[in-house]
């Protein structure tokens, strides 16, 4: 897949989730002017908060794919880390609060009261509609790109998704045999995934702004690429470091050193273009040495 074409899905998906985000709210102020309960008005501060994130995620697109500059010699993908990172503490953050008032609603004196749940369960089916279209939408152009501020994105809203799954659990049998409780169970295993899923995005972001090197399997994929490469006698320092959804590959091969200048870059240069093609998002450089030669027989 092109840059173009990475950049053009992952500023669809940021888009589409801004646009959710809008969506999610305007059904929620309707739902809370219908009903007045408390429960829709904490749904809506927690989607005008994904509205905040998804904008900022889509900045963060945005400026990642950004051609290099003279201050940002090997492009700005690093945005799309930073921003991902910061995603992760808000969503470390919000499984905190899922916790702590899951666990304050158990150990209450008296259940919560929920009332007017027909128009409740109503506004939780339709946002439900629209979280379920966008996670689907994210989570295929995130596995096509590699995008983790995609992924962050799209595990906050995984992370409201769940909880409106328990809201209606709740609201229906709250109405129907009294089990208030059902919310806050559900509310505690949201919490678990998403501070598992923040974690994983927390820390490969993390790994890529301190130029952690790339996965062991695309290191094991260039050697044996390199080794079997014709006219390459050798290699050495291989050098990997991450950057968003960016590998940059830095690769010493060694070549007969009596060969016309022309016929070595052209082997570096197929080596080149034979690694991309395995790995589309890698930004390689091939640095050409000349191999020792063997001794001579005594």
């Amino acid at each position: 897949m092109s840059d173009s074409d990475s950049h053009r899905l992952n500023l669809s998906a940021a888009r589409a989730s801004v646009g959710v985000a809008i969506a999610l709210i305007g059904v929620k102020l309707w739902a809370f002017w219908a009903t007045g309960a408390l429960s829709i008005a904490a749904s809506l501060a927690d989607s005008t908060m994904d509205l905040f994130m998804s904008a900022g995620a889509m900045l963060a697109v945005h400026y990642a794919a950004r051609p290099p500059d003279d201050d940002h010699a090997f492009g700005h993908t690093s945005a799309e880390d930073l921003s991902a990172f910061v995603q992760s503490l808000f969503l470390i953050g919000a499984a905190v609060g899922l916790v702590t008032s899951a666990v304050t609603r158990l150990l209450a004196s008296t259940p919560p009261h929920l009332a007017s749940e027909g128009a409740g369960i109503v506004a939780m089916v339709i946002s439900m509609a629209f979280t379920a279209a966008l996670v689907i939408w994210q989570g295929w152009v995130a596995r096509r790109t590699g995008n983790r501020v995609i992924a962050a994105d799209r595990l906050h809203y995984i992370a409201d998704l769940l909880p409106a799954v328990g809201s209606i659990l709740a609201l229906v049998a709250s109405h129907l045999w009294g089990l208030w409780q059902l919310d806050a169970v559900v509310a505690l295993l949201a919490a678990a995934v998403l501070a598992r899923g923040a974690w994983s995005i927390g820390r490969g972001a993390w790994d890529a702004l301190m130029d952690r090197r790339a996965d062991p399997d695309i290191l094991d994929g260039i050697a044996r690429i390199a080794d079997s490469w014709p006219g390459v006698r050798g290699w050495h320092d291989l050098k990997t470091r991450t950057a968003g959804s960016r590998v940059f590959v830095h690769l010493h091969i060694e070549l007969d050193g009596d060969q016309p200048l022309r016929e070595a870059h052209d082997i570096g240069a197929a080596l080149r273009r034979a690694i991309i093609a395995a790995y589309p998002q890698a930004d390689v450089i091939i640095h050409k040495d000349v191999a020792r030669k063997a001794p001579a027989a005594p």
